[in-house]
């Protein structure tokens, strides 16, 4: 008698996620096979004034898994008050939601 333990997935895991992490809105764009393209980003400063980023250039994405939770990772460059930076854009499957974190 066998047992069927069901798929199994070779996941490697990236550890925890590091460095500050602030909740970003984010607009995307899908293409045809499903990936998706951060185009715009929403972000609330620490008066609580909302400031749009809408000049976004990925320069790779990768799918990683912090502590067992699928997350989808982008580096970005990215202008923000005048400035050039690059930032980690992360996308969290589990709760749908995205997070900007400073290089």
């Amino acid at each position: 008698m066998g047992f069927y333990l069901g798929e199994i997935i070779q996941e490697t895991n990236a550890g925890r996620l590091k460095g500050i992490q602030r909740e970003v809105a984010c607009y995307c764009w899908f293409t045809s096979q499903g990936e998706m393209t951060p185009r715009m980003i929403k972000i609330m400063d620490e008066e609580g004034r909302i400031h749009t980023i809408q000049e976004i250039r990925v320069l790779c994405s990768e799918p990683k898994n912090y502590s067992g939770i699928a997350t989808v990772e982008y580096i970005c460059k990215i202008r923000y008050r005048g400035m050039e930076e690059t930032v980690k854009l992360v996308y969290t499957k589990e709760n749908c939601k995205w997070a900007i974190i400073r290089v």
